[in-house]
């Protein structure tokens, strides 16, 4: 391979079309890296061939083939690799039965040779080793410069009993990215409506332990009569090589002698992840019944409890750690009675099933494949300098969610996880800054569906609009705006918008009158507004529609509403404070950012120095360690007190990036830029919870993260904030900003 090819991440496995279970991770782990990281890193792959005789019509990427009996290939392998420029590391997806010699050692060979950085993955951990398997496993991690496990018990095992005192990293098992929906939706498509479904899926083989689940079948089905007990994936092709379908039929016989014909079925195949998602997403309670309790790592239970499923587990390794009281059962070894009870009890109580499944998924979030790539990006990037460009991809700009979550009438404001929640109606705040998106996403494609969109956020600003000019924020599920409140900042909000619509070169004219008239209707409420982030949101709009309509009486409008800023400014800070409270809350940076406005509206220099005081003030109590930790909504920070971390929410993640790019445009300073670039990486993992804000399968975002897990629903106030600090991204991205991270 040339210099000029592009650098590789090379994995080592089994892969498919070879039908493993580590064949598949390794293939999924594979799309994930590349999905956020191909600019500038490829995934290629070294495939473990099971014995000379076994050939398989691999992929492209599948760059060289080893035979795992035959150790002159490891060698001449490490070799060849040796000499290849572009490959920075090789990440070995270890399983002791698919590497050739006794537990493997022939991958000793290996890694003797090889002069590249080695990762080593262990998906298997065994607890109580002989002699000679503590020696192979110590080589292969002390020849490696770290070590992946799946869970923490694995760790444990690798320090207590292995002796290892290595880099020992724990990464856990990936998983799909699933919407977390009720069972009856994909039974009712099955043809399973009527039926209580549990199910089981993986290669099988005898250590499954699919018997005492049938044993204890019976008793259930007296109490429940329609339960049906599907049993998904082949036979693994090294049991059916030497026992054929001895496992199988042993099943079949059992399940005809205690007459459940009607009650248990077999899908005899290996099928693919969109399959295993759909029978997931079936499935009222899941069944691990692996009948090895040293397992530390299960891919089919990370899957099931990644899909918000119920679950009851053999209390083997792995399950101790994932299935918590709270998210499934614990059942017994060799007990059928113990997977009897536990099936009747969560059955027997709907809400228990249902508190379960939305801590199965509430809880696994960090599991999703995007995540998990961004962790063995970390874990890779301490071995290797791959790129000063290693940032992750920045996602395509989608709309999905934002028009999931709008009818006719407006944008709805809740949602039930990523269901809109009608219920919860709809608010002047959404519905102004959504009019901002679509503004914005209009100027670059030019959809008209999106124009339809706001259109229709107009209609609601207008309606929400009374004759004496106010603005109200909420109106109900029926449409009825409620003007029993009435909130500065919502109106604040809307003159932005309006005025943002009304600057915005793309938009017809008619959209634009409409948006005048509410505009100058609203005005004359301007000079009663004293929060400062309804002065804030009012400045922004002035400006830009000045912009459009200008004439001293904005400019003097803006200057009013700037100097009352700069009063707060100069009555709450200090050299150790400088900011225009004596707290900060939420949306913060739109202060200084209404400051930079006014600078640019009325080139007035003091209003320039406090914007870039206090945003830089705001900066040091918000970036902390190399990421952006905005201020907690519990709690709030008031000065001389302690900062609140919990919870951070999108709203201000997308203000500050706004005002970074902002400022970085005003006075040519880099480190606004790159605190930008900072802040909104926020949403793509980089935050406190190493996870995800932002989703990718949905286009909406998560309601913020709290101390320990995500907040599962994606409303309108979180996606319009991703989407703001999106699209403010790409109108700065073609003169400073690449396309990654």
């Amino acid at each position: 391979m040339g210099d000029k090819e592009q650098s590789s991440i090379l994995y080592m496995s089994t892969f498919p079309p070879r039908e493993c279970g580590i064949a598949t991770f390794t293939k999924d782990l594979a799309n994930a890296m590349d999905n956020k990281f191909s600019h500038v890193i490829k995934s290629k792959i070294v495939a473990m061939n099971n014995d000379i005789a076994n050939i398989y019509n691999y992929p492209e990427d599948v760059i060289h083939q080893i035979a795992d009996a035959d150790i002159q290939e490891y060698i001449d392998a490490a070799k060849k690799i040796n000499g290849m420029d572009n490959v920075k590391l090789i990440n070995i997806q270890h399983e002791f039965g698919i590497f050739g010699g006794e537990y493997g050692s022939y991958l000793i060979a290996f890694l003797e040779i090889i002069n590249k950085p080695v990762i080593i993955t262990f998906h298997s951990v065994l607890p109580e080793p002989d002699d000679k398997l503590k020696r192979v496993v110590q080589t292969l991690a002390k020849k490696s410069k770290c070590t992946i496990v799946m869970s923490k018990i694995a760790a444990n095992i690798l320090r207590k009993e292995y002796g290892i005192t290595a880099d020992i990293q724990v990464v856990p098992h990936g998983i799909p990215t699933v919407l977390f929906n009720s069972s009856i939706k994909e039974k009712t498509k099955m043809g399973y409506k009527k039926r209580i479904v549990l199910s089981s899926f993986g290669m099988m083989n005898p250590g499954k332990g699919y018997e005492q689940v049938i044993d204890a079948l019976p008793k259930v089905i007296k109490k429940f009569p329609h339960i049906l007990y599907i049993i998904v994936g082949e036979t693994h092709p090294v049991v059916r090589k030497k026992e054929g379908e001895q496992y199988r039929n042993f099943l079949e016989k059992k399940v005809k002698e205690l007459g459940l014909e009607k009650n248990v079925k077999f899908y005899n195949k290996y099928i693919p992840l969109k399959e295993i998602v759909q029978y997931l997403q079936a499935t009222d309670i899941y069944i691990c019944s692996n009948n090895n309790p040293h397992q530390v790592v299960s891919g089919t239970l990370a899957y099931a409890v990644g899909s918000g499923r119920a679950v009851i587990s053999t209390p083997f390794l792995h399950a101790q750690e994932l299935v918590t009281p709270d998210r499934g059962i614990l059942a017994g070894f060799n007990s059928p009675k113990s997977f009897a009870d536990a099936i009747i009890k969560i059955i027997s109580s709907p809400k228990l099933k249902n508190s379960m499944e939305k801590n199965a998924y509430a809880n696994t979030r960090h599991m999703t494949w995007d995540n998990v790539a961004l962790a063995y990006m970390s874990v890779f990037k301490k071995h290797i300098n791959i790129s000063k460009k290693d940032g992750v991809k920045i996602p395509k700009i989608k709309l999905n969610h934002l028009i999931n979550l709008t009818d006719d009438f407006g944008l709805v404001q809740f949602t039930n996880n990523t269901i809109p929640a009608m219920s919860s109606g709809y608010t002047l705040d959404d519905n102004a800054r959504a009019m901002i998106v679509c503004c914005m996403h209009y100027t670059i494609f030019k959809n008209k569906s999106t124009l339809s969109l706001i259109k229709t956020y107009m209609n609601f600003i207008k309606h929400a609009q009374q004759g004496d000019g106010k603005i109200y924020n909420f109106a109900g599920y029926n449409k009825t705006v409620n003007l029993k409140h009435w909130s500065d900042d919502p109106y604040g909000r809307a003159l932005w918008s309006l005025g943002f619509l009304i600057n915005t070169k793309e938009i017809p004219p008619g959209l634009k009158e409409e948006a005048e008239q509410i505009f100058s209707k609203a005005s004359p409420l301007i000079n009663s507004i004293k929060s400062p982030r309804a002065v804030a949101f009012i400045i922004l709009g002035l400006y830009f529609y000045n912009k459009s309509k200008p004439s001293p009486e904005n400019i003097k409008k803006i200057k009013g509403l700037a100097d009352y800023l700069v009063m707060l400014y100069q009555t709450y800070s200090s050299s150790e404070w400088q900011w225009f409270e004596e707290y900060l809350t939420y949306s913060n940076s739109k202060l200084p950012e209404a400051l930079f406005y006014a600078y640019l509206a009325t080139k007035n220099k003091e209003y320039l120095e406090i914007a870039k005081s206090s945003l830089d003030f705001l900066s040091s109590v918000t970036f902390e360690n190399g990421m952006f930790a905005p201020v907690g909504h519990d709690g709030w920070y008031f000065k001389n007190g302690q900062k609140a971390h919990f919870d951070q929410q999108p709203v201000d993640t997308a203000s500050m990036v706004q005002t970074l790019l902002l400022a970085n445009k005003i006075t040519k300073e880099k480190h606004y830029l790159k605190d930008a670039i900072t802040a909104f990486q926020w949403f793509l993992g980089k935050n406190f919870l190493n996870t995800m804000v932002y989703d990718e399968s949905t286009g909406g975002c998560h309601d913020g993260i709290g101390r320990y897990s995500i907040n599962l629903n994606q409303g309108a106030e979180s996606t319009l904030s991703y989407l703001l600090a999106r699209l403010y991204l790409h109108d700065h991205k073609s003169k400073s900003l690449p396309m990654f991270l």
